[in-house]
């Protein structure tokens, strides 16, 4: 467990007498409480916002205490109460203000961790009910019921979903208010089918090894090569609406 001070996230240069850390220590320091966490994961939480590291005159992560704790707190919220990023930043926004939000209840022990978008640490193993998810995405079950028939949303053998259709519920939700429709999205399910045919190629011969400690290196490889297609991705979509509309 972590026992640093809390505050907000750091901000500026770092200098020469600041009790500062790299990124492989804080990795090191929260891997105490959080063994699944990564190098990719901190950077994520930082291009999200969450924390912001001091950097060398050379540019290079510096931590206090401060956003370690910050960190922890976070992971903490995903773990123990199942949150997502945009209420997890309103309640540290709300905390640096001073104030004494009230999260809701701990929905008790997971399997990982849930609710980034672009996460390369998402759970796997964690499940859901069906009214848990209706409940957790905000939508209908006419909505979702419509979004299994498209095969956006796939209920696992015994009934539940794993923790990830509860973003996708939400991001199906959120495209469907500018009149994107689940046959729409179709293309993109196929897409993301394709990138998963390719990870799985590229871990499998080390999913099938004997030695525990390369089985785990072709989880974490999966992890990252996830987030890395998700970044390709996006500046791919990104680079092609700056041709076309430009």
């Amino acid at each position: 467990m972590l026992h640093t001070p809390t505050g907000g996230a750091g901000h500026g240069t770092a200098t020469a007498g600041d009790r500062l850390m790299s990124i492989g220590t804080v990795l090191n320091q929260l891997r105490e409480e959080f063994p699944e966490v990564t190098i990719s994961k901190i950077r994520f939480l930082e291009s999200e916002g969450l924390v912001e590291p001091r950097r060398t005159p050379s540019g290079y992560r510096k931590f206090g205490p401060e956003d370690v704790e910050r960190l922890a707190q976070v992971l903490r919220m995903q773990r123990d109460h199942y949150l997502p990023l945009k209420v997890i930043r309103e309640h540290l926004d709300a905390l640096d203000r001073g104030e004494q939000p009230v999260l809701p209840a701990p929905g008790g022990p997971r399997d990982g961790v849930d609710g980034v978008e672009g996460d390369p640490d998402r759970p796997t193993a964690a499940r859901v009910g069906r009214a848990e998810l209706l409940v957790a995405a905000e939508v209908t079950e006419e909505e979702l019921t419509e979004w299994e028939s498209y095969g956006l949303i796939t209920a696992g053998p015994g009934g539940g979903y794993d923790a990830e259709s509860v973003n996708v519920a939400r991001l199906v939700a959120d495209l469907g208010r500018f009149g994107l429709e689940p046959r729409h999205l179709r293309a993109m399910k196929a897409a993301a089918d394709r990138e998963a045919g390719l990870v799985e190629q590229v871990v499998a011969p080390l999913r099938l090894h004997r030695n525990p400690q390369t089985r785990a290196h072709a989880e974490a490889t999966v992890r990252e090569l996830a987030a890395l297609s998700v970044r390709l991705h996006a500046a791919l979509v990104q680079t092609a609406l700056g041709v076309r509309l430009h």
